[in-house]
């Protein structure tokens, strides 16, 4: 893993890798609108991401077409992982028992998990 991406420069890969298709920064202003954001501080923060390996970009014509140079799974794989490990000292169950104690868990929210894994160890059984 090439080292975390800051929140603002992910809010970005996050429009780069929803887009699947090479991107410029009309396309991400348009999606990021929400965002108090100028052209050059786009720029900025699309130069960092490029010289730290996440993105790549061509010329097509006038414009700068973007694309991620990791997959977003790679990503959030090994992100996730590192907050884990940072927040938690590597355990899902205190994790879990944060969330759950902070009441930022609902019965949904448990319900879906206990899916989740019930139908990872029917998969596993079935390989």
């Amino acid at each position: 893993m090439k080292n975390r991406i800051p929140d603002s420069e992910l809010e970005i890969m996050m429009v780069i890798w929803e887009a699947q298709e090479p991107v410029n920064t009309d396309y991400i202003l348009e999606r990021l609108s929400d965002k108090d954001w100028t052209r050059q501080t786009l720029l900025k923060l699309l130069s960092r991401l490029e010289k730290r390996g996440f993105v790549t970009y061509y010329k097509d014509g006038k414009y700068k077409m973007y694309s991620p140079m990791i997959k977003r799974e790679n990503y959030l794989k090994e992100e996730s992982k590192s907050f884990l490990d940072r927040m938690h000292f590597g355990s899902v169950t205190n994790l879990v028992s944060t969330l759950y104690n902070g009441n930022a868990l609902s019965d949904s929210d448990l319900a879906e998990l206990e899916a989740y894994i019930k139908e990872t160890r029917e998969g596993d059984k079935d390989a």
